[in-house]
């Protein structure tokens, strides 16, 4: 009997080799999503895309980046199953297949995007941990580069299917948009789809918030650049919240679950709808339950990034803590609980992962 068997007399050799196994498959995959991360901010997959097989000073120099770390790079890339290798000639190809989920306006979206939560997590891994200790919180700037990560994401999920998925589940509403009326983004982020609204619809009167002043910077820059005038954006904490019939329209695109109090915060939105108005609100599409998001896609992710943000945010502001899987039970029954008229859910086979309610004052 071996010393592992005496220990544990429920102890299976084969079952723990092969979870050793598993392991050391996570810990190299972890290794390539981080240079995953890598090869979306400096360019590299989209400089190999719609090329053919090139050597890696060639793809050094369509990235502008020096070839022995890319050549580093590539062997990441090649030893994980991304990219082709040609050992003679020493070229490398980036398959059409594969381009299509790593590259800005890849046809299945750049799932090189959320690769940055990655790093994102791991810069901020020690603070974390004097989390589990304390039972403190923290804070959105804790977060190196979280805004512009979430932008991308935004730009894929929500700015992508607004004007054909999102809108047109509430019957009347591009109508009402097109004769004008007044719309907020509460939690807007970086504005990217509040300001593809308010260049869609310019007789609407469109106003932006978000608790983080960099975001607002970010935000008016990028309507200033767009060069959209109907807009207004504003560093504001909405805790407090206190506007009463004041917009016709209110949109939160993932930005709900880590508010301070989240329940609170949906309350304080109906009331700021005018009789009438509707509170469109997109959120990630898990269960409340645990077992019921053992198949849900990239559930793990989902919680890591929970643990290390969402849910850490809003401890830090000394609130409920919810978490990024939440559930969408609870984000229903708390719409619910708002005093809406009708709550309707959706989810759209293009995004398996969110989850959007239409709700009306």
């Amino acid at each position: 009997m071996t010393l592992a068997e005496q220990q544990w007399p429920d102890f299976d050799g084969k079952e723990a080799e092969e979870f050793g196994e598993k392991l050391g498959d996570i810990i190299n995959s972890g290794a390539i999503a981080f240079m995953i991360s890598v090869g979306h901010k400096t360019g590299l997959f989209d400089s190999m895309a719609d090329a053919g097989p090139l050597t890696s000073a060639q793809i050094a120099a369509r990235a502008g980046l020096k070839e022995r770390y890319v050549r580093e790079w590539l062997a990441v890339m090649v030893t994980g199953g991304i990219v082709l290798y040609e050992p003679g000639a020493r070229l490398y190809k980036l398959p059409a297949a594969h381009a299509a989920s790593l590259t800005r306006g890849g046809a299945l979206g750049n799932f090189a995007v959320y690769a940055q939560f990655i790093p994102m997590t791991g810069a901020i891994e020690d603070k974390l941990i004097d989390c589990f200790k304390t039972g403190q919180g923290m804070k959105y700037e804790d977060y190196p580069c979280f805004h512009q990560v979430m932008s991308e994401d935004s730009d894929q999920t929500v700015v992508a299917n607004i004007f054909d998925l999102v809108l047109p589940l509430e019957p009347g509403l591009k109508d009402r948009l097109d004769a004008g009326i007044d719309v907020l983004d509460a939690g807007c982020g970086r504005g990217h789809a509040l300001t593809a609204l308010a260049e869609r619809f310019p007789k609407n009167r469109f106003v932006g918030y978000d608790l983080c002043v960099d975001a607002i910077e970010a935000a008016c820059d990028y309507a200033a650049d767009a060069g959209v005038e109907n807009i207004r954006f504003e560093a504001r904490d909405l805790t407090d919240f206190d506007d009463v019939a004041r917009f016709d329209l209110i949109t939160t695109f993932d930005a709900v679950h880590d508010q301070k109090h989240p329940a609170d915060y949906l309350k304080r939105l109906r009331r700021a709808l005018r009789p009438g108005g509707v509170h469109l609100m997109q959120d990630i599409g898990g269960s409340a339950h645990l077992e019921n998001n053992l198949e849900f896609p990239m559930a793990a992710f989902l919680y890591t990034a929970s643990c290390a943000h969402c849910m850490a945010v809003s401890l830090g502001q000394g609130g409920d803590g919810l978490g990024t899987m939440w559930g969408w039970e609870t984000a229903e029954r708390m719409l619910k609980e708002a005093g809406y008229r009708r709550v309707e859910r959706h989810m759209f086979e293009e995004d398996p992962m969110n989850v959007w309610f239409v709700s009306k004052a």
